[in-house]
């Protein structure tokens, strides 16, 4: 059943593609604020608090339905797991940015690229050049991968809906309020951070290593192995320096940016980054997808085959 739900999501995604800024999303973010207003006083264990209110219900619920609906008619439960999917994973929610970036490019419409860019990240790219556009839009399209595809994935077929549901909820609270919210959040979103640093743990090295498998194999964990520490958090590291290798790409180093040079470490390794190398990512990540499909298939089977 698990492997019938990806499959036709994935079709469904395709036909019928959900917006990232969809409503369910900009619920779950309404809901998300009203409880850092009336929570943050500052401490850690208000956002423990805060981040089981949001969590545990949203799971739970999920999976009371899921059990419910199994309970009367399989197929009911299918149909439950397909639109819990549909709500929680999906490559369009970022591959629309993704190829704008990569027209622009490769009509030479720098200004356009740099543009997307921005508004995709949310931070200005006005002063990139051609191969930090194209560098930064892979580095983004990969952690975007990861995110809404492979590691929404894993936690589906370890727990089933409620996995994927557990998995977005976490994800999306990290953002609001962990580390990428600092200093804003504080010891407020401390925990928001911790909790999906270890829920991801797994998933992170398993999107990694299948980057390495689809692509190059050798560079990808020569550079996992010598670079993923230097870049904060490690966890976007792993990937980006699986990746940049699998690809055989430079990803990370130094951008122009707010009137001067700024630092980040070299992730990956080969040639600068460009428009066909952005191509290149797209192949990468659809190959890797495929990969665990194809696990997923080999596992639905021996199961079934008992």
């Amino acid at each position: 059943m698990k492997f019938l739900s990806l499959v036709a999501v994935l079709v469904l995604e395709q036909v019928w593609p959900l917006h990232k800024d969809n409503s369910l999303r900009l619920l779950f973010d309404r809901y998300a604020r009203f409880l850092e207003g009336q929570f943050d006083g500052g401490e850690y264990r208000h956002g423990v608090i805060a981040w089981v209110l949001a969590v545990v219900p949203a799971v739970a619920a999920t999976f009371a339905v899921h059990r419910l609906l199994d309970g009367v008619n399989p197929f009911a439960g299918l149909l439950w797991s397909m639109a819990v999917l549909y709500f929680t994973m999906g490559f369009r929610q970022f591959s629309h940015d993704y190829g704008e970036i990569q027209q622009a490019l490769k009509a030479s419409d720098l200004a356009a690229a740099r543009e997307r860019l921005g508004k995709w990240r949310g931070e200005s790219a006005s002063e990139f050049g051609t191969g930090e556009v194209a560098r930064v839009a892979i580095e983004q399209g990969l952690l975007a991968s990861h995110r809404h595809v492979f590691g929404t994935i894993a936690w589906f077929l370890a727990l089933g809906p409620a996995g994927a549901v557990l998995y977005r909820a976490c994800a999306v609270l990290a953002d609001n309020w962990g580390a990428r919210a600092a200093p804003r959040s504080g010891e407020f979103g401390r925990f928001a951070a911790r909790a999906f640093f270890w829920l991801d743990w797994v998933p992170v090295r398993l999107s990694a290593a299948t980057f390495g498998v689809a692509g190059d194999f050798e560079d990808a964990v020569y550079c996992w192995r010598t670079q993923a520490a230097a870049w904060v958090p490690r966890s976007d590291g792993i990937l980006l320096a699986a990746g940049g290798g699998a690809l055989g790409a430079r990803l990370g180093d130094t951008l122009h940016q707010y009137g001067g040079l700024h630092y980040r470490p070299a992730m990956g390794i080969g040639e600068e980054a460009d428009a066909d190398t952005m191509t290149s990512a797209v192949g990468l990540i659809w190959r890797s997808l495929v990969l665990w499909m194809f696990v997923v298939l080999l596992v639905t089977v021996a199961y079934a085959l008992g």
